[in-house]
This record gives structure tokens, sequence and C-alpha cells, in this order.
């Protein structure tokens, strides 16, 4: 399976770890969206979109992290605790992965901004991010994973996004069930290590656009 990536992406990460949990191999392809790389001709004949990640498995090819990681588990899992088929627990996975957008989102404003601007978000941005922590943190009252008592694709998705602040130096410790559950999950997620440098790498070019 083709699998066109670039570290730094949070999304890109999730897909991959996913793939670990899964005893997937990916076929891995760079493609460095800061030097542009997506715009490759070649590239845009796989996907007119020009976005990463994206799969070619066989022929069928896919972007979007969710979608992907949600067609990996449906296709190759053995099982589906990663994404359930119960309508119920299914919506709350989908859930959380909607509200992973809003993670990124939030880190966007206040970190990512730095990319255009040459300096961090405002002080009302920083606390939009903590804002959504504090959800997060409620919905993780009294469980071990984001979308119940199982881990799932919402917390790989997660995991990626909440490790690239962590890398950038955002404290958990402020969200305690945040806290708990990432120090759990960076031990049970296959394929974090990996994530983890990722996740450093995509810190180090943020801080290095700072004026």
């Amino acid at each position: 399976m083709d699998f066109y990536y670039y570290s730094a992406v949070a999304a890109c990460r999730a897909v991959i770890m996913v793939a670990e949990t899964l005893g997937i191999k990916l076929n891995k392809k760079v493609v460095n969206t800061l030097k542009g790389e997506q715009m490759n001709p070649d590239f845009i004949k796989v996907n007119p979109q020009h976005i990463i990640p994206t799969i070619v498995d066989d022929g069928f090819v896919l972007w979007e992290s969710r979608a992907i990681t949600a067609y990996l588990v449906e296709k190759y899992g053995k099982d589906d605790s990663l994404y359930p088929k119960d309508p119920q627990k299914r919506a709350v996975v989908n859930q959380r992965l909607y509200f992973d957008m809003g993670i990124y989102n939030a880190m966007f404003k206040y970190y990512f901004i730095a990319f255009s601007t040459g300096k961090y978000g405002s002080e009302e941005d920083f606390k939009g991010l903590e804002n959504v922590f504090g959800f997060l943190n409620t919905f993780l009252e009294g469980h071990d994973y984001v979308a119940g008592d199982k881990l799932t694709i919402a917390d790989i998705s997660i995991l990626a996004s909440v490790s690239t602040l962590v890398a950038m130096g955002f404290e958990l410790t402020k969200f305690p069930n945040v806290d708990k559950w990432y120090n759990n999950a960076k031990n049970v997620v296959p394929g974090f290590a990996e994530n983890w440098e990722g996740a450093q790498l995509v810190a180090e070019n943020v801080v290095a656009r700072l004026k």
C-alpha cells in the first residue's frame, strides 16, 4: 500500500499508528509540504486535491486521515474494536474524530499561525486552545479512552494532535484526565515513537519561524 505523507503532519502520523496497530505495511513516499512537494505533477495525478495523507491500496486512492483510518479498520481489522459497528458506539467515535478537527483548528490559531506571522497567536487564542482541552478532559472523566473504555481510531487521531502540542511545550497537567490518558496512550499505541519524532519535527519548524 503506497502512503504519501510527511511526518510533521499529525494526520499522517495518525494513519501510521493505525496501520501499525493493524499490522499493515506501508510503502512510505515522503511529500514535504513545507517545500511545496504536494504540487508535484506526479502527486497531483494521484490526488488532484494534492493533500496528505493519501493512500493507494491496490489502485484505490483515498485521502483525509479520518476516512483512511476508518477504511483501514473496516478492510483489514480482525475485529471492529478500533471502529465499532454498533451505531451508537460508532457515533461517539465519529464525534470524537470531528472534535479532533477542533483541536487542530485551535492549535493552528495559536501555534501554527507562526508559519505566516512569525509569532504565536493571542492570549485569547491560547484560552481557546485551553477551552478545547477542558472539553476533552470532561470526555475522559471516568474513562480510559476518549470514546469509552476501549482504544479506538479516535484515540489515535487525537494522540497525534496532542503529542504535537506536547512537543511544542503545551502543559497537560492542568487537565488531569487528559494527562493520564496521554501517558497511557503513548505506551499502548503502536508506532508512537515514530509519531513523537514527527511531533518534534513540526515543533522545531514552528520555533524556527518565530521572529
